[in-house]
């Protein structure tokens, strides 16, 4: 009876590895025949998948029943209940049921303590928080060793930098660079790597800087360049988070009196050191109060743009605010 359920909100990767799933199941000349896909707004979704889930597959390979989006972890009703206790554990062995969903299974609910008992694999995909930048740098490691391509360890920093935790966009850069090096046989360096690569990021981090030295009118041109280039809202607040976070972690640290960078970097997340005193004469003229002050309001904006607020003028407002703060 394999059972596996995928969650989180890196959708790019729990697309990956449902293909990898659906590769390692079924066999190509059966696919019509032995593949289902069942949506939250269909009826009785749950019920229909189950007796799928439970019918032999044709042909050769296996069957795989896919619940896409379920919202099983969150909402259960009885009658569902009482058939998922009925069926979970006689599916077929040559049989998948696989559920996917952007939110965390409620541990309290019957219905995800059922699949934690018969699963095979509960696996969460969340997007790593844009200031770890340790798991971001491997993030780019192990996606160069899946697309096979040979990166220094200067290029895998920019990179990090570059893309932050949008795995989507990270696998179409060094898919880019991968076809860069077949046709011009050159290697790559930072310098290259930044003239083929989308820099949102690093962007951002631009915006980052004019909010900081207080330049409002600065901010909001690198603003209305990013939402130009059609860089979602929410992605611009998670990397400001992250860099504020940052900032204040340091600023913390340089009044405490300590002065070892490799303690500061440790405690900042910082996966390089020698980034330390460059961040210090970056936020001479801020102090820990202005830092902590920030944070409050860039949450509060992260918050409007989850409830459907106008994401451009919302933005704009918020940014224009935060200047003041740090002006």
């Amino acid at each position: 009876m394999p059972i596996y359920v995928y969650w989180g909100e890196d959708d790019f990767a729990i697309e990956k590895a449902v293909t990898i799933l659906r590769d390692r199941i079924l066999d190509p000349l059966w696919i019509s025949f032995n593949y289902s896909c069942f949506s939250p707004d269909q009826s009785d979704t749950v019920i229909q998948a189950l007796s799928q889930a439970m019918t032999p597959p044709f042909g050769g390979g296996g069957r795989l029943v896919w619940l896409v989006n379920t919202n099983l972890f969150q909402s259960c009703p009885d009658h569902v209940l009482t058939e998922l206790q009925r069926t979970l554990n006689v599916i077929p062995d040559n049989s998948t049921l696989l559920l996917t969903s952007r939110n965390k299974p409620d541990e309290r609910l019957k219905s995800t303590k059922l699949f934690k008992q018969f699963a095979t694999e509960v696996r969460e995909f969340s997007l790593i928080p844009a200031w770890k930048t340790e798991l971001l740098v491997k993030a780019v490691e192990d996606a160069a060793k899946i697309v096979g391509i040979k990166l220094t360890s200067h290029v895998v920093e920019f990179l990090a930098e570059s893309v932050g935790n949008d795995t989507r966009l990270l696998y179409n850069e060094l898919e880019k660079l991968q076809l860069y090096i077949q046709s011009s046989g050159k290697p790559l360096n930072v310098e290259l790597v930044s003239q083929l690569v989308r820099n949102t990021t690093q962007n951002t981090l631009q915006l980052a800087s004019a909010i900081r030295s207080g330049d409002t009118s600065k901010a909001l041109n690198i603003l209305n360049d990013l939402i130009i280039a059609a860089e979602p809202g929410l992605k611009i607040v998670a990397t400001l988070i992250g860099q504020f976070r940052t900032w204040l972690l340091v600023k913390m640290m340089m009044e405490s009196g300590e002065k070892n960078p490799q303690a500061i970097a440790q405690f900042a997340e910082i996966n390089n050191p020698k980034r330390i005193y460059f961040i210090q004469q970056e936020i001479k003229s801020l102090s820990v109060k202005q830092l902590i002050s920030i944070l409050p309001l860039l949450l509060e904006l992260e918050v409007s743009l989850k409830q459907g607020a106008a994401e451009t003028p919302t933005l704009q407002t918020k940014i224009i605010e935060i200047c003041q703060v740090c002006h």
